[in-house]
């Protein structure tokens, strides 16, 4: 393959130096950070402002303006933890996973603001007061992060990324990325190394040119950033090429190695200035698990009483739209292998199972049934699938232990029988309602995709982890995305 020459370059043909591009990156990123800022500015200002008129405590001698002192503080505290750096350092960072760190800022900003309030003119505050500033400010600063990201992503537009290396973990990352245009990266080829001349990798993606042509590439194509696989690339050559892209201003993604079997919740340690990797043992700790069962039984009673008219009004629909029970029940495969019976608003005529056998001859996956189009599914079950209503019942489940609200999905046994050897860790943890199959796209998703995200998931649980995956499911059922 030719070397890439700038001659004749979109950036050469309109004028731009590299020069340009690194203060064209820099501004994008800067312009992100400050849109970031400023809405927190405005929704802390809010927050304090309401805390000391609002409150029926407040005392008539508050002086809300002193209180705006507070403000820059609190931005400050909101840099320390990380709040405007990790949008360029990660991917698929989003506003829900800034709530653990918005949620100690704020109890860190609010004990300062208690300590500010008995010495300043604005007049001592209250744990009232204190603890409306705390709720109001973690809900109007979600929002308000929530709707510059998605401004700043309709102004910017996605970024132009380089894959370094073609590997098999390389090939499903850029699947994942080409599959998810939330996360607004655009994958537009990839370097390869001296040793390898295809022009068309594995992952489908150009090679336009080597690693030792980084710079030419770059500044060609308006890169941003830059997806390293590191098991592609000799360490010999790493730290040349991290350099390399520091000089360029590029943003590095680096894919470990390790990456395909260890998941998200590898630990950074630090020994003596030798980085460690801190995996989770593999079993879950009695406490973890009486942890979850906790939260599992308060959110799915809670929401089965809040539900109970819904749950009784569909019941009818069903019953009404076509004949057969109300509700369709399974045998699923639990925790260790345990058989549990499913629960779910019959959404099939009432020989769906009986037809199954034939039905697999046109499946577009030999593993589990998936069909463009199942002629057993009535007039409401379209509906009730397209929402997810008919997952209600599963609710129940919930509540007796048989599921979880996040997990594994629960596989029929002949489907179970497939799972086999490093996989069969999936069945460590009760099955859940939603999960990193539900989450990421549900049938979209091939089998052994979901049998891994699923060994991944049990690996790396944690309580967070949990809440952020049921607060992602509600966007994604509202979109439908992955229906069956």
């Amino acid at each position: 393959m030719a070397t890439v020459q700038l001659n004749g370059s979109p950036a050469a043909r309109d004028g731009h130096a590299p020069a340009a591009q690194l203060a064209d990156r820099a501004r994008n990123d800067s312009a992100q950070r400050w849109l970031l800022a400023l809405a927190d500015a405005l929704a802390v200002m809010i927050a304090l402002v309401g805390a000391t008129t609002l409150s029926p405590m407040s005392p008539r001698d508050h002086q809300p303006l002193w209180s705006l002192v507070a403000v820059p503080l609190i931005m400050v505290l909101f840099k320390v933890y990380g709040l405007y750096d990790r949008d360029v350092k990660r991917i698929s960072h989003s506003t829900v996973d800034d709530l653990p760190w918005l949620f100690h800022a704020t109890v860190i900003g609010g004990l300062v603001l208690w300590l500010y309030s008995r010495y300043s003119p604005m007049g001592r505050l209250d744990f009232v007061e204190l603890l409306l500033f705390g709720i109001s400010a973690i809900a109007l600063v979600a929002v308000a992060r929530f709707s510059v990201r998605g401004i700043a992503a309709r102004m910017i537009g996605p970024e132009r990324a380089l894959l370094v290396g073609d590997g098999r973990m390389a090939c499903a990352l850029v699947a994942k990325l080409a599959a998810h245009p939330e996360h607004r990266i655009d994958v537009i080829g990839a370097l390869r190394s001296p040793r390898t001349a295809p022009a068309l990798g594995n992952d489908g993606l150009a090679r336009l040119g080597t690693v030792e042509e980084l710079e030419a590439v770059a500044t060609r194509h308006g890169v941003a950033r830059i997806v390293l696989c590191g098991g592609d690339v000799e360490d010999r050559n790493l730290e040349e090429l991290l350099r390399r892209s520091r000089s360029l201003s590029l943003k590095v993604s680096v894919l470990p190695r390790l990456s395909d079997v260890l998941g998200p919740a590898v630990e950074v340690d630090d020994v003596e200035g030798v980085t460690v990797l801190g995996v989770n043992p593999p079993w879950l700790p009695p406490s973890s698990r009486a942890l979850k069962r906790a939260m599992d039984f308060v959110v799915a009673a809670t929401f089965l009483v809040l539900a109970s008219p819904l749950l009784a009004a569909l019941a009818i629909a069903v019953r009404i739209d076509s004949r057969g029970p109300v509700l369709f029940a399974q045998e699923r495969v639990g925790r260790a292998g345990k058989r549990f019976r499913l629960f779910k608003f019959r959404t099939m005529v009432p020989d769906a199972e009986a037809r199954r056998p034939e039905l697999l001859l046109h499946s577009s996956d030999p593993n589990w049934l998936h069909l463009e189009h199942d002629p057993r599914i009535t007039r409401l079950g379209h509906t009730l699938r397209r929402l997810s209503l008919d997952e209600l019942p599963q609710l129940w489940n919930v509540v007796k232990g048989e599921m979880s609200m996040v997990g594994p999905r629960p596989l029929i046994p002949a489907e179970d029988e497939r799972v086999q050897g490093w996989a069969r860790g999936r069945v460590d943890l009760t099955p859940g309602i939603t999960g990193y199959w539900q989450v990421l796209g549900r049938t979209r998703i091939p089998f052994e995709e979901m049998v891994k995200l699923d060994y991944l998931y049990v690996m790396n649980w944690s309580l967070w982890e949990d809440i952020r995956l049921m607060l992602k499911t509600g966007p994604v059922v509202v979109k439908g995305r992955g229906v069956n």
